[in-house]
């Protein structure tokens, strides 16, 4: 794989990224196949590797560490090793979210399970609302400044809070977040709009998730069929939305022409957009890493990727329900309504 560079970190990283959602009770809960599949994308030349301590209450980051223990110690220090934090990790409140409180305590968890003294990319893995984000970078900066973190990134992050947390750092001599990871497909456009081209301006990596929209870029969900998938219970009407069948519809042809898959078609356009680094891979199965690589260094050329734009416009999410952040008064009416008897003194 033709190495790309993470942002202005001077990290480089493959254009294919591990993500290691998928390893534990969420996926595959075989930890030796689990560590087998980490083993075989490390062998295959991708250098980067993705978690988070949420995937699996913490047991996707515990495999992630028993996975580079059993490497030699040259080979262990080469993989490009990221996690994330902000998802609840227990009842208490306090166990969740962006301050200073939560990010100090948790970092030490990830550590212990990652079996390592430091992480090579640190992310906040979604907005807070209620936590000044120049708290955040204050407790991110000192992880940087004692060695426990190299770099700190964002997670479907709002392009206007990125540009805020950028002119925190920048006011208030903090470090910034130099990566963000956020949702990008053929059929998940929208970061088309500002915010590729907001993490362009900053310098700013952009190692997007979910390339295959959640498994429907792989051709295995149609239109008028029944499909068993465990993805169906997780999020059932977005591998079921019509619009988005259409779409994988007049995809299958394009791909057929092309001479690839639709997985490989949908992967080739994920890692094509210059403003993305790259492109995390979520395979729950040995089956499924071996199909990726197999398409790794496909490429597509302009007719393809024009037609694909006339199939899914630039900029556009053909189901504005995948957003996968909304500012708390989209989500709560009582946040956007002023209280009733304001209303009728008005």
């Amino acid at each position: 794989m033709k190495m790309r560079t993470l942002g202005r970190t001077g990290i480089t990283v493959s254009p294919y990224c591990l993500g290691a959602m998928m390893f534990g009770a969420m996926g595959n809960p075989d930890h030796d196949d689990s560590i087998r599949i980490i083993h075989k994308a490390l062998d295959s030349g991708i250098n980067f590797v993705d978690t988070a301590d949420v995937y699996s209450r913490g047991e996707s980051e515990e495999i992630v560490g028993k996975a580079l223990q059993q490497l030699p110690a040259e080979r262990r220090e080469d993989v490009v090793l990221a996690t994330k934090v902000h998802g609840g990790m227990g009842d208490d409140p306090n166990r969740a979210g962006n301050s200073r409180r939560w990010i100090v305590t948790e970092v030490e968890n990830s550590l212990r399970r990652l079996q390592v003294d430091h992480v090579d990319l640190y992310q906040i893995h979604r907005p807070s609302p209620d936590t000044d984000v120049e708290e955040t970078l204050s407790a991110l900066t000192d992880l940087i400044r004692s060695g426990k973190v190299r770099a700190i990134g964002s997670s479907t992050f709002p392009a206007s809070e990125i540009v805020e947390a950028q002119w925190v750092s920048e006011r208030r001599n903090l470090e910034r977040f130099r990566t963000e990871q956020p949702p990008y497909s053929i059929v998940n456009r929208g970061i088309e709009r500002e915010v590729l081209p907001v993490c362009e301006r900053y310098g700013m990596g952009a190692l997007v998730w979910s390339p295959l929209a959640m498994g429907l870029l792989t051709g295995r969900y149609r239109k008028g069929q029944q499909t068993d998938s465990p993805r169906m219970s997780f999020a059932p009407g977005r591998l079921t939305h019509e619009r988005k069948l259409d779409v994988v519809e007049q995809l299958l042809p394009l791909a057929e022409k092309a001479g690839v898959s639709l997985t490989h078609l949908a992967m080739a356009f994920a890692v094509a957009h210059p403003g993305v680094t790259s492109a995390i891979i979520g395979p729950r199965t040995m089956e499924h890493l071996d199909d990726l690589l197999a398409g790794a260094e496909r490429t597509l050329d302009d007719e393809v990727l024009d037609r694909i734009d006339e199939i899914v416009p630039p900029g556009t999410d053909v189901d504005p329900g995948d957003v996968s952040y909304a500012p708390p008064a989209i989500e709560h009416a009582r946040l956007r309504r002023r209280p009733t008897e304001e209303r009728s003194a008005a």
